[in-house]
């Protein structure tokens, strides 16, 4: 089969490797429909995650079909479609028995495109499949759903969730790419009083707007802009969804005594935290990795359209294409990509034998 292979910081190639086959009872074997990039591969290819070696596939969001399902697979059978959620869960360790699967001790967390092959290919093999994999109805257009396999469940739960938005709260979001989006779009959930979104890119602040943002600043006019709609107060919320030091210390200047800094950023370089200033503020910031326990809500929300994932896919490709796709999503300041979704045809591929 083809997939996206990562060959060490700043070189990864389409290219011929083995079919995936079944290794544990709980895996299951996915044909890919579509797929997606995400800002976490692009830190894997600059070398912010050298945990990733050299050879592995890349990729943790997909939609696809049920090929083949290993012994201990309940909840699946070959034929269903299904979402492959971003984290493989085991189910049964102290982290995943509180709902922590991003933590999980028993061989799960985010495992795939990071240190097991990944769903950027034809084929995908998908550990611990009951818990991992959610059926899809055939309603769902595939190029919506996959933008739960992580960017919904990461901005609701890393961003929102852990950011404590509340009715009437002022909401300040560092970055507007599709986590940021994602993000404006679930804080509306919870009626806050307003949005700010923060971005260089204007074409990047128009897409906060439409989905929600009230007011846009570029990162020099955020914390004035801030201090203006709050009388100087702050922001009750600040989510951070770039990943750099300088965005991280703009969030820490744009939020109010007693709010709180929710980091949903990929960091590569260690940002300084000014506590000579923060120390005495009762400012909480939270830090985390997406554990996905949401994505069933939101699947729901998606299936009775309150969701608006279609409208941060901006680019689709041919699963081929995949080379070309990474092109357009890092250019995305020239190319205006916030989501890609790429996807073949069923009829073109081949189903893998089992065991082969």
């Amino acid at each position: 089969m083809k997939a996206l292979v990562f060959d060490g910081p700043g070189r990864s190639a389409w290219q011929d490797v083995p079919d995936p086959a079944i290794k544990d009872a709980t895996d299951a074997i996915i044909r890919v429909e579509a797929v997606t990039i995400c800002g976490t591969d692009l830190h894997i290819l600059a070398g912010d995650v050298p945990e990733v070696q050299p050879g592995t596939v890349l990729g943790h969001e997909a939609v696809g079909e049920v090929v083949e399902t290993g012994a201990a697979v309940t909840q699946v059978r070959p034929g269903d479609r299904v979402l492959i959620s971003c984290i493989s869960g085991c189910g049964r360790c102290p982290a995943c028995r509180r709902s922590a699967y991003g933590q999980c001790r028993g061989g799960g967390g985010w495992v795939l495109g990071h240190l097991i092959d990944g769903t950027q290919a034809e084929f995908v093999r998908v550990p611990f499949a009951d818990m991992s994999l959610h059926p899809l109805p055939a309603s769902i257009e595939a190029r919506e759903a996959v933008l739960l396999a992580d960017i919904f469940p990461t901005a609701y739960e890393v961003g929102v969730l852990n950011g404590n938005v509340s009715p009437g709260d002022t909401v300040a979001v560092v970055g507007t790419g599709p986590i940021g989006l994602a993000a404006i779009a679930t804080a509306r959930f919870y009626s806050p009083g307003r949005i700010v979104a923060v971005d260089l890119a204007a074409t990047r602040l128009d897409a906060a707007k439409a989905l929600g943002a009230d007011a846009v600043a570029s990162p020099d006019e955020a914390v004035a802009l801030v201090g203006d709609l709050t009388q100087g107060l702050g922001a009750d919320v600040v989510i951070e969804a770039v990943g750099v030091p300088q965005s991280f210390e703009l969030c820490t200047r744009m939020v109010r005594a007693g709010g709180t800094v929710a980091n949903v950023g990929v960091h590569g370089a260690p940002a300084t935290l000014h506590l000579e200033e923060l120390w005495s503020r009762d400012v909480t910031i939270r830090t985390g990795l997406v554990d996905t326990y949401s994505t069933p809500t939101l699947l729901r929300m998606l299936i009775d359209g309150r969701l608006p994932a279609a409208s941060l896919v901006t680019h689709a490709f041919g699963l081929g294409a995949m080379e070309e796709a990474y092109d357009v999503f890092a250019r995305a300041a020239d190319t205006g990509a916030l989501k890609v979704v790429l996807g073949e045809p069923r009829h073109d591929t081949v189903r893998p034998r089992a065991g082969t």
